[in-house]
């Protein structure tokens, strides 16, 4: 992947790791992203998750309303990115086995 970090997204990043609850989450991202943006971000976790479980990309596309053209790149990120994909979805697997 291409590296885009500079200091703003350092701080950015930095910032989010100091994220205590999921309401002190909500409030960062309500006020830091429009209400498109977090869906769209929320579409693209679900699509992930989608391809965790071995779903097909028609019933992706169908169940979570986003174009093929998305379910491949957040696909190309899920199997050859960062592992930021794999990462949440396996934590938050882990807390709904746990009753999180």
């Amino acid at each position: 992947m291409p590296d885009y970090t500079n200091a703003s997204i350092e701080r950015l990043m930095r910032a989010v790791a100091m994220i205590e609850t999921p309401e002190e989450c909500k409030a960062l991202f309500d006020d830091l992203c429009t209400i498109k943006e977090m869906q769209n971000m929320a579409m693209r976790l679900d699509t992930a998750i989608m391809l965790s479980r071995g779903e097909n990309y028609q019933s992706i596309s169908r169940d979570v309303g986003v174009s093929t053209a998305t379910i491949s790149r957040v696909s190309r990120n899920y199997y050859y990115g960062s592992g930021g994909y794999k990462r949440i979805i396996r934590r938050l697997e882990e807390a709904e086995r746990n009753g999180e």
